[in-house]
């Protein structure tokens, strides 16, 4: 499912769900916010969609077993020459590190059947190269939806501050009538001003603690990804010094 298509059902979804639960699950005085506490619960239903999925996805991302033992296993096999047994660990622990060894891998393979490049350097740099290029469409799918936890917290704050005026408008409104003033109207601007604040805090709030520790993931996701990937290079140019030449 493309992100755009998933953003977009994600935001139909909460938006329905979040009518409903203002109808018939909210008690009056959190209702007394006003139409716009239905946006920041549809906000807040986003952004914890966005946290399971980042969560599911990164966990899926780092395979079916521990990355240490993993890359242990392959620069074993490695070690004893068996090209196939390495790549049949990266089949068996999936996920993004083990795709990226597994594109170097099969290169390094194709290069030594088919003597298309000479020389140990010329071949640890083509390898090298399609490692890179698998990191570059990897790491994309580590970072998806993020920028959408990001702008989710930037607008549920606006949107917080955008009810906060308007119940502080509701306010002055009932205190600018002559005589007494309406006391439940200035009530109800009071509440309606201190809801949103709430509500668009909450959802900015874990946004941005959402945001701040999936991206730190993700980084180190990342880092650990490139330190793999360089062990793999540097066992294969030390146990292959001379690779296979025309």
């Amino acid at each position: 499912m493309k992100q755009s298509v998933f953003i977009s059902s994600v935001l139909v979804v909460a938006l329905i769900a979040s009518y409903f639960i203002y109808d018939y699950m909210l008690p009056d005085y959190i209702r007394d916010g006003g139409p716009l506490v239905v946006g920041l619960i549809a906000m807040t239903i986003m952004v914890f969609t966005f946290i399971f999925e980042r969560i599911f996805s990164l966990r899926k991302a780092q395979g079916r077993g521990s990355l240490a033992v993993f890359l242990k296993n392959v620069t074993q096999e490695i070690n004893k020459g068996n090209i196939e047994g390495a790549i049949a660990a990266c089949d068996k622990q999936r996920g993004s590190c083990a795709n990226i060894i597994r594109t170097g891998l099969d290169k390094y393979k194709q290069l030594t059947h088919d003597g298309e490049v000479k020389g140990q350097k010329e071949m640890m740099a083509e390898v090298q190269r399609a490692i890179e290029e698998a990191m570059l469409l990897e790491v994309p799918l580590l970072e998806k939806n993020l920028v959408a936890l990001s702008t989710i917290a930037s607008v549920a704050t606006m949107w917080g501050l955008l009810g906060t005026v308007l119940g502080m408008i509701r306010s002055f409104r009932a205190m600018s009538k002559a005589g007494s003033p309406d006391a439940v109207a200035l009530a109800l601007g009071i509440s309606e001003a201190l809801i949103n604040t709430a509500g668009g805090l909450i959802a900015a709030i874990t946004g941005i603690l959402a945001y701040n520790f999936f991206t730190t993931k993700v980084d180190n996701f990342t880092y650990m990804i490139d330190e793999a990937s360089y062990s793999i290079v540097q066992s294969l140019a030390e146990k292959f010094p001379a690779g296979k030449s025309k």
